[in-house]
């Protein structure tokens, strides 16, 4: 209680020391008003000139008195120069001593310094010995018992800038006379010069410090800093000032905020201002602001004295360090109050009103408010300029932004943001917002208001290359010549981005000034702090991207994930792209790559846990993969894909930010360091002409084998990945976008598709709904693949080993399929286990049937039968396998090359149909209807089973049976077939095995070897139940006998033109069975297959399907316990023919009396195939006494020749015999 008591006593006698009123209004800005005068005076300066209102200054004269007027003409008289006017200085000494008769001398002393000289005033000295002392001792009295309003030196500035009655207090008055106007031209230089005394003697007093001393006791005993310092001499108050944040106590707060007003309006009474910045207020020229009332722009100066700090300001870059210091101190502590920086005060006190009349001053609220307001029109040029100037200081020292040093105290203070530099050295602005910035990448708590103020000042450096006195100095050339006539907002800063990302930046420092700014504004993670980029994409924004959050680099990654949507504009791509060429750079500008994946980084690439935000070098451009943060992305980016590296693969959650990063590198080659690196002269030679986005890409990789080799390498691994991630690919994401979302939807939701996506546009590239430019552009990218096998993401995952350990040296996509598609042939057909992992073969099966599907897919078919296409396949529109079809149609005609590569390619998809894409395509609804679950190996079976199904389709059953026809060209062409009479053929056909090419078919010729073993009843069970399947298919085709359609097509044409139409039906052979009994059939080649037809029906009636249906219920009820094959059923159907007490069905019967008369015809004119034949033939031949009497004649006449002729050989003795 005492001490409170004590606290408000020593206030009330410091105020009434003061003259201070009971009206504390006096200290608000809010109640210091224009006086009309006043206003007047300047209204009229302002619109009709200096001269102008000088004139009608005059014309007051007497109003006002003449020595105020005087004073007012008097405009560029210097404010300490000049003499006292005699007529003034008479009132002056009258006035004190009618108040004060006890200063005689002091009368004569007051004579004595009225001619003063100005520099001499500057200086503290006077020209007269002793003046000092006196001088000091007149303006401590006059402290005590004078009101300024009354004393003859202010008098009529008072009466006619404050009001002819004014009556404020001695503080009241300051505030009228120099803290309301900017110009003290207007005040008198009598009044001015005794002002500045006056003050100068408030601040020295002792009687001040010892008021401080009780008003900020409480402060005091815990700033021993300032309490110990001696009284006297000035210090005890600015100790004060740089202690303010810490000062709680009300009282204390409004005291050093009233001497601060006092000691900021002239630099000359800031404690140790003068004498550390004398040499560099005279070098830099900022003394002569003292005269003049214009600057060298023509603009009018605020407040002289205040003028002389700003002018230094605007020169920190050229300051000493002491000084720089002391100038950077003076902002620091005139930040928590604006009315403090009497520059910013006087030059923005309008858009004040304007902008932040409901705003109360104190901690910086005004300038903050003011910044947001910087760039809009209504502000004034003055107050903008005063704006930047004071961001430029921040930028040298934190400190001067008054906001983030308190809201941010407690973390700096914590993380030691500042511990690195020396005590009493300056913090720039750059090492605090990167510390802190750190802290918070590293998930450590970070206040909200902390937080808040460290965007506001990203936002700014962002907003304003001004403030930035790097780029200024380092980018001044490009400035000037690239980027002029530009705005600031963020425009110019866009500029020389986009230079450096066109590469038309060739300053190296301006682009390391440019990387480090990105850097210190962390641009990259909200787009809010990129003025120019919110502004141009706000609409896109607001269209694609409204429910994303902003923070965490969200909005700018749905943003690059919708580059190149309908919505988006030139303008936001441009500026896009420009922040994104940056970003690329420098692993830690992406906050979401740098949170998933720090852990990795530190793990796998070495990186340091805590780097150092002030390890930066600012004299090289490290604008590529070389510096340490381009390694780390290059390291991580090695060890993306499980098995290319050994050890631990990534983190799930940093590869998924890596395929991100990825992506929108993908966008443009700008965007990928590595590339633009390596391939800058390919680029040059092979793409000058490609501009838009992702056409350089495509470009290099269309001339890849034209390539450098580095440059090669990287184009190569970035087409493997958009293999896997579609994404990546632009130009075709664009035309296949609409596809995906019909096509793909399942796969679209996973967040890593690995290939699936290309896979899925693959599969459906020949749907009827696909769209043209997507199927052309899938396409282009299958082309792609085949210039190396790696290009292709399953394939490689999925073959990586097996291609290492049985196809090494293999590179090109083609030669590895064909290299592991032999080994899973052979595997098969001599059922072993495979060689081929299961992944792989099914990777294989996918790409075969691409091949399949287009030529282009398959170079060397592509390659060998180029001519045959032109020949015969000219129309035939590509995709869809329909080249390779027509080559199949015109297999007869086809070169030896061509022939022998389609049959070839026949071969691996009867081993495995999946391989046959028409096959596949076609009947894939069929496969799913009635062959699920069937291994490929069955699945031709199980469809030719359900072949005359009523549910089969036409189509499906049209590939069918041309499939099936195939087969029965070459037995190499039937796995089945060729399994079950292996033996078989080398027993019975090795001679046509052994002399036929083995690369072209064999036109059935093993088969009829096999068939007619069949007759003879000496094949295998195995084979002959094959065979007999084959006779069967063929009897209901004339199509699958090739011998029999090669000979009779022509004679079926001519003779069967009904039944020619319906070849699947059987009628074309029944037709030509009917025929030969007509004995119409004159080629004799076809006759002797149709003979050859009848002899195997004879056989076995399951090869006659016709006979077999119409005794089908005969067969069940005469020969049910009569096992089938090798003829037995025909046997028993013949012997109840013969029997008249068997009732045959009637179509039955009538067949079989058909069949035995075709038969009895064939066998008379079948030649004999055997001797045994031969005679048989003979002997039922009704001329068979005619060849028994010729047969007799020839021996006869040949026995009666060696009777008579004797032995031809000549006799050998025994002895040589025995020899």
């Amino acid at each position: 209680m005492a001490f409170t008591l004590r606290v408000v006593l020593a206030t009330c006698m410091l105020f009434i020391s003061l003259f201070v009123d009971v009206h504390s209004n006096d200290f608000k800005e809010n109640n210091i008003q224009d006086t009309v005068e006043q206003k007047e005076f300047r209204q009229k300066r302002d619109n009709l000139g200096v001269a102008e209102a000088q004139q009608q200054a005059l014309e007051q004269q007497q109003q006002f008195g003449g020595v105020r007027v005087r004073a007012l003409l008097q405009q560029q008289q210097p404010v300490g120069g000049g003499q006292y006017p005699q007529q003034y200085a008479q009132q002056g000494l009258r006035y004190q001593q009618q108040q004060q008769p006890g200063l005689p001398k002091l009368q004569k002393a007051r004579g004595g310094i009225q001619n003063l000289a100005g520099q001499q005033q500057l200086n503290g000295q006077v020209g007269i010995p002793g003046a000092k002392k006196l001088t000091k001792k007149l303006a401590t009295i006059g402290s005590k018992q004078f009101r300024i309003s009354q004393h003859p030196a202010c008098l009529e500035d008072v009466q006619l800038l404050c009001g002819k009655d004014y009556k404020g207090s001695n503080f009241a008055v300051l505030d009228c006379l120099q803290n309301d106007r900017a110009d003290n031209s207007q005040i008198s230089d009598p009044c001015n010069n005794f002002l500045w005394q006056y003050k100068l003697n408030l601040t020295m007093d002792v009687k001040f410090e010892s008021a401080a001393a009780e008003v900020c006791k409480v402060a005091l005993t815990k700033l021993t800093d300032c309490s110990s310092l001696p009284k006297g001499r000035g210090e005890v108050l600015p100790c004060l000032y740089e202690h303010l944040e810490n000062v709680t106590a009300p009282q204390c707060l409004q005291y050093l905020k009233r001497m601060m007003a006092i000691t900021f309006s002239d630099y000359r009474l800031i404690k140790g201002f003068y004498d550390t910045c004398r040499d560099d207020i005279e070098t830099t020229s900022c003394g002569d602001v003292l005269s003049p009332t214009v600057d060298k722009k023509g603009r009018r100066l605020p407040h002289s004295q205040g003028a002389v700090v700003n002018c230094l300001e605007e020169n920190t870059g050229k300051l000493h360090e002491p000084c720089k210091k002391q100038v950077l101190r003076v902002a620091e502590l005139a930040a928590n109050d604006y009315h403090l920086d009497r520059s910013l005060y006087f030059a923005c006190r309008e858009d004040r009103d304007r902008f932040c009349d409901d705003v109360t001053a104190g901690q910086g609220k005004i300038y903050k408010c003011l910044m947001k307001h910087k760039f809009e029109r209504e502000m004034k040029e003055e107050c903008r300029i005063e704006l930047t100037k004071k961001q430029k200081l921040t930028v040298e020292d934190y400190k001067v932004n008054v906001n983030i040093q308190r809201k941010c105290k407690p973390e700096i203070k914590k993380f030691q943001c500042d511990a690195r530099k020396p005590k009493d050295q300056n913090i720039k602005l750059s090492v605090i917002l990167l510390c802190l910035e750190l802290n918070i990448k590293q998930g450590k708590k970070v206040s909200g208001d902390c937080q808040g103020e460290i965007f506001d000042m990203r936002k700014q450096l962002m907003e304003d290359y001004m403030i930035n006195p790097r780029i200024i100095l380092a980018c001044r050339e490009n400035i000037g010549t690239d980027c002029e006539g530009l705005q600031r907002e963020g425009k110019t800063l866009h500029c020389l981005m986009k230079l450096a990302k066109d590469d038309k930046l060739h300053n190296g420092r301006c682009r390391a000034a440019l990387k480090e700014l990105v850097k210190e504004t962390e641009a990259g993670e909200d787009v809010r702090t990129d003025t120019a980029l919110e502004r141009d994409c706000r609409p896109v924004e607001d269209a694609l991207c409204k429910g994303v959050s902003k923070g965490n680099a969200r909005v700018l990654t749905c943003l690059m994930d919708n580059i190149n949507a309908p919505e988006m504009t030139k303008a936001c791509e441009t500026r896009l792209l420009t922040l994104q060429y940056f970003i690329t750079r420098d692993f830690k500008l992406d906050p979401q790559l740098y949170k998933a994946c720090k852990k990795n980084a530190i793990e796998f690439c070495y990186m340091d846990e805590d780097d150092d935000p002030n390890n930066k070098d600012n004299d090289v451009d490290d604008d590529d993969d070389n510096t340490k943060d381009g390694m780390i992305f290059n390291c991580l980016h090695e060890r993306l894909h499980p098995g290319e590296v050994e050890g631990a693969t990534l983190s799930d959650e940093c590869r998924l930010q890596m395929h991100r990063a990825l992506r929108q590198r993908a966008v443009s080659v700008h965007l990928n360091p590595n590339i633009e690196r390596e391939c800058r002269r390919d680029l040059g030679a092979f793409c000058s002409e490609k501009n838009e986005k992702g056409e350089e890409m495509a470009c290099l990789q269309d001339n890849m084998d034209k390539l450098e080799d580095k440059c090669k390498k990287l184009v190569g691994r970035f087409t493997g990945e958009e293999s896997e991630d579609i994404k990546m690919n632009k130009i075709l994401m664009k035309a296949c976008s609409p596809m995906l979302s019909k096509f793909c939807k399942d796969h679209l939701k996973q967040q890593l598709n690995e290939g699936i996506l290309m896979q899925c546009l693959i599969e459906h590239k020949n749907d009827n709904e696909m769209d043209e430019k997507c199927a052309a552009g899938v396409e282009h990218f299958q082309l792609l693949e085949l210039k190396d096998y790696r290009f292709s993401f399953k394939f490689k995952e999925a073959c990586r080993a097996d291609v290492t350990t049985y196809c090494k040296g293999g590179k090109e996509k083609s030669a590895v399929i064909s290299c592991l598609s032999q080994l899973v042939r052979d595997d098969t057909l001599v059922e072993r286990t495979h060689r081929v992992s299961d992944d792989c073969r099914k990777q294989l099966k996918f790409e075969e049937l691409q091949k399949a599907e287009n030529i282009k897919l398959d170079p060397e078919l592509n390659k060998a039968c180029a001519e045959d296409i032109h020949t015969h396949c000219s129309g035939v529109k590509e995709g869809n396998a329909r080249i390779i079809e027509c080559l199949r149609a015109h297999q007869s005609k086809l070169g030896n090359q061509c022939h022998m590569k389609i049959f070839n390619k026949q071969k691996k998809e009867a081993i495995n149909p999946e391989f046959d894409h028409t096959f596949m395509h076609v009947c894939k609804r069929m496969i799913k209807q009635f062959c699920q679950g069937s291994s490929p190996q069955e699945i031709f079976k199980c469809l030719k089973q359900r072949k005359n199904d009523p549910a089969m389709d036409s189509k499906c059953k049209e590939v069918l049976t041309k499939r099936q026809i195939s087969k029965m060209h070459d037995y190499r062409l039937n796995p089945m077939l060729q399994k079950a009479c292996s033996k078989d053929i080398i027993k019975f056909c090795k001679e046509i095995t052994d002399t036929e090419d083995k690369q072209v078919e064999l036109e059935g010729k093993v088969i009829e070897c096999l068939k007619a073993k069949h007759t003879e009843k000496k094949l295998s069970r195995s084979c002959d139940d094959r065979i007999t399947s084959i006779m069967k298919d063929a009897a209901m085709d004339f199509r699958m006998d090739p011998l029999l359609a090669r000979v009779c097509r022509n004679t079926a044409k001519t003779l069967c033109i009904e039944e020619f139409d319906d070849p699947g039906s059987g009628r074309i052979e029944e037709c030509l069975k009917v025929k030969l009994q007509h004995n119409k059939i004159s080629d004799k080649d076809c006759k002797m297959q149709v003979i050859r037809l009848l002899a195997e029906a004879h056989a076995d009636v399951q090869v006659d399907p016709l006979l077999h249906k119409a005794c089908a219920l005969d067969i069940k009820h005469y020969c049910v316990d009569i096992p089938q094959g090798e003829g037995r059923h025909m046997s028993c159907l013949l012997e109840a023919l013969e029997d008249k007490t068997v009732r045959l069905r009637q179509e039955c019967r009538r067949m079989l009396m058909e069949r035995k008369e075709m038969w009895e015809y064939a066998a008379e004119n079948a030649p004999p195939e055997t001797v045994q034949e031969l005679v048989m033939s003979i002997h039922s031949s009704p001329s068979r006494n005619y060849f028994f009497s010729v047969f007799i004649i020839f021996f006869g006449c040949l026995f009666m020749f060696g009777m008579f002729c004797g032995r031809v050989t000549k006799h050998v003795r025994a002895e040589v015999k025995n020899k």
